[in-house]
């Protein structure tokens, strides 16, 4: 029995009829194993997070390293989602009944829960980690972007923090104790946030469409404005910026002006008029109420609770 079973399924060979096999690029055959004698170089860990665990947000479920002629995976259905990381090599990924598409380390796949996948690399192999997770804050994540259920085949520009982070967690599990769940549980969340930076498609210096809306964020701006100025449509401006930050145009814009207004709150004396002006609100209790649904509390509690100080403590 494969150990991988109770968590990543069953390995079987072979690719999908009318795969991809172009050139060299043939996938891995059949492989004959049984387990303790694998033809491949691998480690893996498994763990079983408390309720507690799951609490944190994020749980691992397991984490391992392989290198070699491993066998195709699939077609399989989990229940949880997993971080491949194809650290060199090719090979071929499917899901969702879709044709096979080609991978190229470095690169990520996103194994969904609920959808079907079956991938495998092209001869002589290749080298991958990857991580099981579970937890109520993945929805989040794949909301905010950094898990894309619909482009699960992710280029990256290096996956090396990537692997730094993996073999971290490969570390802890070694040394074991009663923390292990716990630190496993940060790394998760370390995880995505490196996978989100390490994209091909991630500028370092920030996406010039949200430079654009922060640089803009306190003119009393639409939406609808703020795309003309951008020379696009508002589908494009939202798209845009789905995809680059996780959240519609004004949710973004509405973050750095209520960001800006605690600070102004809490580091200056002035006025909750001005202050509202200052981050594009004209009307201030138009502003109170935005800033109230949003933070819980209202501007003036908010500069209360924030004063630091001895006239604040």
């Amino acid at each position: 029995m494969d150990k991988r079973a109770g968590v990543l399924g069953r390995l079987e060979t072979g690719v999908p009829d009318g795969g991809p096999v172009q050139g060299s690029r043939r996938p891995v055959g059949p492989v004959e194993w049984t387990e303790g004698r694998e033809h491949w170089e691998h480690w893996w860990r498994y763990l079983t997070p408390s309720p507690a665990h799951r609490r944190l947000g994020l749980a691992c479920l397991g984490v391992g390293t392989q290198r070699g002629r491993i066998p195709a995976v699939g077609p399989r259905v989990l229940a949880n989602h997993v971080a491949v990381v194809v650290l060199s090599g090719e090979g071929w990924f499917s899901w969702g009944g879709r044709p096979p598409v080609d991978v190229r380390a470095p690169a990520l796949l996103w194994l969904i829960p609920g959808v079907e996948h079956h991938y495998g690399p092209y001869e002589p192999g290749w080298s991958e980690c990857f991580v099981d997770f579970t937890g109520p804050a993945a929805g989040a994540y794949e909301e905010l972007g950094f898990i894309d259920r619909e482009n699960p085949v992710v280029p990256l520009s290096s996956a090396e923090a990537a692997e730094h982070v993996v073999r971290k967690m490969a570390a802890i599990c070694r040394r074991g104790g009663p923390h292990v769940e716990v630190e496993t549980s940060a790394a998760v969340h370390e995880l995505l946030v490196t996978l989100r930076h390490a994209r091909a498609d991630h500028d370092p210096e920030g996406h010039p469409v949200l430079a654009n809306l922060a640089r803009n964020a306190f003119l009393p701006l639409t939406v609808t404005e703020h795309a003309r100025r951008l020379r696009m449509s508002v589908a494009e401006l939202r798209e845009s910026v789905r995809r680059n930050a996780g959240c519609s145009p004004k949710d973004y814009i509405l973050s750095i002006r209520l960001t800006r207004a605690k600070e102004l709150l809490t580091g200056t004396d002035l006025g909750v008029a001005a202050i509202a002006r200052r981050v594009g609100y004209p009307d201030p209790a138009y502003f109170t109420r935005v800033f109230t649904r949003r933070v819980g509390i209202s501007p003036t509690v908010f500069r209360e609770r924030g004063l630091r100080g001895p006239e604040g403590l």
